[in-house]
């Protein structure tokens, strides 16, 4: 018996899987419906890290269900993809924030000097 045949075991972790699927396609959706480059980058930096959260924590429940004991390695991919996922999409909204302001002074100049 490898622990998964019990439903407080596949209940769950099936609930978790269906949660992050529909929590990536919500944050997906947000490239299509959202207006600007900074809230398309909001919607699917959070939805993906959510997303992947309740993927990981399904698959910290699977292993520990099938080895008897609490396996903990999928915690690992939590902690480096929770701290590196919002920052990179931190750094790409203030480079693309950068750009819009140089643009602006370039017009503007073009507007004085013409």
């Amino acid at each position: 018996m490898t622990g998964l045949e019990s439903p407080w075991v596949a209940i769950p972790v099936a609930l978790l899987l269906i949660a992050g699927g529909l929590t990536t396609l919500v944050g997906s959706l947000g490239l299509v419906r959202l207006p600007n480059f900074q809230a398309r980058m909001h919607g699917v930096s959070m939805g993906g890290t959510l997303g992947l959260g309740c993927v990981i924590v399904a698959s910290v429940i699977v292993p520990s269900a099938m080895a008897g004991r609490f396996v903990p390695h999928a915690l690992l991919i939590t902690v480096f993809v929770v701290m590196t996922a919002p920052a990179t999409a931190m750094l790409l909204m203030r480079a693309s924030l950068y750009r819009a302001r140089a643009r602006s002074a370039v017009r503007h100049e073009e507007m004085i000097d013409g």
